[in-house]
């Protein structure tokens, strides 16, 4: 398959099959759109949300070995690979409200959730707004979007990172013109900035993320996400703090802002740093992941 086609449902369930744990590929209409997810191992539920400019598969080294404790449930979420790509619903309480109602829709009445990048953020709304439908929360690199976003440099100096995908996924019909056929480029540039070790992600794993997001239509859903910050922002303001078990994972660029600012979000919140890894926690350092996450959930 060239770059620029649409991902592939069977490159996807073949995958799926691949890991260790009885993983199937499966799909489940919730909340007014399709969300496709990977589930196998068995246990208590454990919904692992990811991020830009990844998919479920960023999760494939953590999830066989979650999958010897728990029923793992990695989640495309509304807009990415094979889930659908509606024309709203991108604020991270809307896609809160996808996940809750595949818990649900799964047969659970509550389950632990683990987030990475906007999975994170998703994961932090479902806390805040369907408590009684969660055990435990994990967010790794990402928080939810307040109103520190907008300090954010447009022009980066000192050493700060450069998130020039910010202001671009902004952007209303120019992305989808300039990248479409064009984001293995996005991808091998973000992953070569963002990875301790570039040879984590091999080339078939930056062609299959390449083409989640190589047309139009998943980049403008993708965009949704970064579209929406304002409105996610607002209700940021409204919500109290979580109240279940937090856990945050960061890496050591990241780990002194975390330590700083998310114990605050919650009332029982640790911290905890990734050594060796960039931004992609879960690919980089799988069984550091899975580790902590297992020493958290129980």
């Amino acid at each position: 398959m060239a770059v620029g086609e649409s991902p592939s449902v069977l490159d996807d369930a073949v995958l799926a099959w691949g890991l260790a744990g009885d993983f199937t590929s499966a799909f489940a209409e919730v909340n007014g759109t399709t969300l496709h997810y990977v589930a196998g191992g068995q246990g208590e539920p454990l919904l692992l949300l990811p991020g830009w400019p990844v998919t479920w598969r960023e999760f494939r080294h953590v999830m066989p070995l979650l999958a010897e404790r728990y029923r793992v449930i990695a989640v495309d979420l509304r807009g990415m690979n094979l889930s659908g790509k509606p024309a709203t619903g991108y604020d991270k309480k809307t896609m809160a409200r996808d996940i809750f109602e595949l818990v649900r829709h799964l047969g659970y009445s509550k389950a632990n959730i683990a987030g990475h990048d906007i999975g994170s953020m998703v994961a932090f709304s479902y806390a805040i707004n369907h408590p009684e439908a969660i055990s435990k929360l994990a967010i790794m690199e990402v928080g939810h979007p307040d109103s520190s976003l907008y300090d954010l440099k447009l022009l980066p100096y000192d050493g700060a990172p450069n998130l020039w995908w910010f202001p671009l996924n902004q952007l209303r019909g120019l992305p989808e013109q300039l990248l479409a056929g064009r984001m293995q480029f996005v991808v091998d540039h973000v992953f070569d900035t963002h990875l301790v070790d570039r040879g984590k992600v091999d080339v078939q794993d930056r062609l299959a993320y390449a083409r989640a997001y190589d047309n139009a239509e998943a980049i403008r859903a993708g965009n949704g996400w970064f579209q929406a910050f304002d409105q996610d922002v607002a209700d940021f303001k409204a919500y109290d703090k979580v109240t279940v078990p937090m856990l945050g994972l960061a890496s050591p660029a990241n780990f002194a802002g975390v330590q700083q600012a998310w114990p605050q979000l919650g009332t029982d919140v640790q911290v905890a740093m990734i050594d060796g890894t960039g931004h992609f926690l879960p690919i980089e350092q799988p069984e550091a992941v899975a580790r902590a996450l297992t020493d958290f959930f129980g």
